[in-house]
């Protein structure tokens, strides 16, 4: 079976095409600026040169249309026929209380979806734009939508629901659905074949560490608690993102700095997080440059964003009764032995100790605990796009 998983964005659309007998992947690529002046694909066949195309792409039809031409141009096409495509899988943000798991795309489902906007406006309304696309160019191809939210629906109430009267959760749905829900869900997954356990017997904390990051207690394969909440703005300071702050400091700012609901909106997610607090950047690399030449507010935001990663494995590990693996995953998680190594420092009493040689790789599959540690950890370069191809197989099996 060949899949090919779409992740659309409101100005993109990011791809790959899987053969899902060895789980490979045929070609992946990414079309930018659809909408805007320079518009470009960017494709590359599996082993082989990424290629660039610029033309004018006005909306997502014509970006779909461009990856499916360049899937079986004779040149640098990996395709005979777009008829090769079996499935198409969807990543989709936002699934409300209404989608648990991944689901095949009827018009019911895309009304739906359609309902829970004002849950996630900049991410849900591209998704269906590049379903209709699809359906469109594909008219015959299953469609699957893989949500964000569905791995975080086994919560329990007593950890999403807000202290809020109950009436709000019962006519707005406001409760913590949490996000990178397929992210979480593969490094758990991956973390236990990697200790050659079962799922089922673990206890995990896995650290989805970006620009956006948040932090997922796994008990059994199932997540019991997780740091983003009703929006993808709660939890960690991020690299523009406030994270947890005091409620009432929005009415405040409001008035002490005349700013209207958009206007704190653009605050808390675009101006806030490591970027306002150390003033440099949103980048933690940059961020990681800057405090080794001495600068002291970025050092600072590093401070702060690994102080709250390892109060959230304190209070994971307190929620799931023990801990036997924490899991580092992630631009920043994959990629900065520093970051890692400040946040496990301090938790030696909870049985995390690393190992500062093994912990020096760079988004390479490894353990990195130390030589007696009680809890396993590991660094897992997270695949979303591989865990969306498994459930559009899993899912469309049965009507191909």
């Amino acid at each position: 079976m060949k899949v090919l998983v779409l992740n659309s964005g409101s100005s993109s659309v990011k791809y790959q095409l899987f053969d899902m007998q060895q789980e490979t992947v045929l070609a992946k690529g990414l079309v930018e600026r659809i909408g805007l002046e320079g518009a470009v694909l960017n494709h590359q066949p599996g082993g082989g040169e990424k290629l660039s195309f610029q033309r004018d792409i006005p909306d997502h039809s014509v970006a779909i249309k461009m990856v499916l031409d360049a899937l079986v141009n004779s040149e640098h096409g990996v395709l005979e026929s777009i008829e090769e495509i079996n499935a198409v899988g969807h990543r989709l943000v936002h699934g409300g209380n209404e989608f648990s798991n991944s689901v095949l795309i009827d018009e019911k489902v895309i009304e739906t979806v359609k309902k829970l906007y004002d849950l996630a406006p900049l991410h849900n309304p591209p998704g269906i734009k590049g379903i209709e696309a699809c359906q469109a160019a594909l008219p015959e191809v299953p469609q699957v939508a893989v949500f964000d939210t569905a791995f975080h629906q086994t919560m329990p109430p007593y950890a999403y629901l807000y202290g809020l009267p109950y009436e709000l959760y019962e006519k707005y749905a406001i409760r913590r659905y949490g996000f990178h829900g397929t992210s979480h869900k593969y490094v758990a997954q991956r973390g236990a074949e990697l200790m050659g356990r079962s799922l089922s017997s673990l206890k995990i904390v896995t650290c989805h560490l970006g620009n956006g990051a948040s932090i997922t207690a796994v008990d059994g394969g199932r997540s019991v608690d997780t740091s983003m909440g009703f929006t993808p703005l709660e939890g960690l300071t991020m690299g523009t993102r406030c994270g947890i702050i005091d409620p009432a400091i929005v009415t405040f700012l409001m008035e002490k700095e005349g700013l209207d609901s958009d206007g704190l909106n653009e605050l808390m997610n675009k101006k806030s997080g490591v970027l306002g607090i150390s003033g440099v950047s949103s980048d933690f690399r940059d961020l990681e440059q800057k405090a080794r030449e001495g600068h002291e507010r970025s050092q600072l935001a590093l401070d702060v964003f690994a102080y709250e990663v390892k109060k959230y494995i304190g209070a994971y590990a307190a929620a799931l009764g023990g801990l036997d693996l924490v899991v580092f995953t992630a631009g920043l998680g994959e990629n900065s032995p520093e970051m890692r190594e400040a946040v496990c420092n301090g938790l030696e009493f909870l049985g995390i100790t690393i190992d500062k040689d093994k912990n020096q790789v760079r988004g390479k599959e490894t353990e990195i605990s130390a030589e007696g540690s009680r809890v396993k950890v590991f660094v897992i370069p997270t695949n979303e796009e591989l865990m969306i191809a498994k459930d559009t197989r899993e899912i469309a099996a049965d009507i191909i």
